[in-house]
């Protein structure tokens, strides 16, 4: 038999009649949050009647931004799967009102949980799974004192490293944003679709070589030899320092030039065909300003580490940034961690896993030295980079 927590039993209590929208709402949140989840309970944690735009002025009924979480509340009297007119005409279900809601934030915002309540139950959708014909959580007031477990996400979330790392994505979204708007006016036909590929592709390298600098896959010695490179570069020469440059990447060491220029020879090979040169006719790098270039060597080379970044969020950063539809609806699409491995423990992780066990079996210190050597250099520069440039 589950063990009752005491504080919902009283919780329960004081509310088991109670239901008024209105009048009671911010009244029963406060109440769960600060005295069953015992939850940080302030202006900065807790947002009442929180603005949304949505072509008209909208408010969510409760907004958690530290643990990311819409509440859209309703009367007693009210069926959380039934939809209802809006303001503007549409039909929604509080859920779908909701989910409305959390499309309008910006990424830094957007929900991993909507909840929907009505005093006499809670509905709770994870958004980082596939909500397509599976039911909510659903947990009645009553359950609460054997359930208030299930709801531990609504309480404050106070991570040191993840709200780093949360900052440190939007800054770098920034960035890059901020570089690709001033690359695609470069361009003689910013609006033509392979001026958009190729501007896509380029600022993945970009990005790749500002983490590889930082990270220290180029020369753990040097944390800002791609920035010097460019910055040691004229501005009018950029363009084909660039093309230099993946080239070099491209080749491995011993195929190269032997008479190649000596801050070109520094650079290491990156396989997976990340810099890889399809087709010189269409993949186009166009001439750099004065302004690019100190954007790129001063803002994103010197004065941003990459390397604190996450990259599970490089795929939010980069949709963000080079999907102008994405851009100009104001936020990004976030793929979780748990969504990401089903994608990437099948194709490469579940592998390198098990060669991981492997090496540990072995008995002998040359061996396990030399096996890890090997299995580093796979991990440092890994064959399957080459999905990033699929699309």
């Amino acid at each position: 038999m589950a063990t009752k927590n005491k504080d919902a039993v009283e919780f329960v209590k004081r509310w088991i009649d109670k239901g008024d929208e209105k009048q009671h709402s911010q009244l029963f949140w406060t109440d769960l949050l600060s005295n069953v989840l015992h939850s940080i309970v302030n202006n900065e944690t807790v947002k009442f009647e929180y603005r949304v735009q949505l072509g008209h002025q909208s408010y969510i009924d409760v907004y958690l931004p530290d643990s990311r979480v819409i509440i859209e509340q309703k009367g007693s009297d009210i069926d959380l799967f039934k939809a209802a007119k809006q303001s503007d005409g549409t039909e929604l279900t509080p859920f779908e009102q909701a989910k409305r809601y959390n499309v309008e934030l910006p990424f830094s915002q957007k929900a991993r949980w909507i909840v929907t309540c009505n005093f006499k139950s809670f509905l709770i959708y994870d958004m980082d799974q596939d909500l397509k014909g599976k039911d909510p959580v659903r947990i009645e007031l009553e359950e609460l004192p054997e359930r208030i477990n299930e709801l531990q996400f609504l309480a404050t979330f106070k991570d040191d490293k993840i709200i780093v790392e949360q900052k440190l994505s939007i800054k770098a979204g920034t960035l890059i944003g901020k570089l690709y708007d001033g690359l695609i006016k470069q361009y003689k036909d910013p609006k033509a679709d392979n001026t958009l590929k190729s501007l896509n592709k380029l600022c993945v390298r970009l990005v790749f070589c500002l983490y590889a600098e930082d990270a220290g896959l180029f020369d753990r010695h040097d944390c800002h030899i791609f920035g010097n490179y460019i910055k040691n570069t004229e501005t009018k020469n950029i363009r084909r320092a660039l093309i230099d440059l993946f080239e070099v990447l491209n080749q491995k060491e011993d195929e190269r030039d032997p008479y190649l220029d000596e801050e070109l020879a520094k650079f290491p090979y990156v396989n997976g065909n990340l810099f890889k040169i399809v087709d010189p006719h269409t993949e186009e790098i166009p001439n750099f300003t004065d302004e690019l270039k100190e954007i790129l060597v001063t803002e994103c080379s010197e004065s941003f580490d990459w390397a604190n970044i996450s990259p599970t969020i490089f795929g939010a950063v980069f949709e963000s940034t080079l999907n102008p539809e994405t851009r100009r609806s104001g936020g990004m699409h976030y793929t979780s961690i748990q969504n990401i491995h089903k994608v990437i423990d099948p194709l490469f992780l579940d592998e390198l896993k098990a060669e991981f066990e492997q090496i540990k079996q072995y008995k002998t210190d040359k061996k396990i030295t030399q096996e890890c050597n090997d299995f580093q250099n796979i991990l440092l520069y890994p064959s399957f980079i080459r999905h990033l440039m699929k699309n």
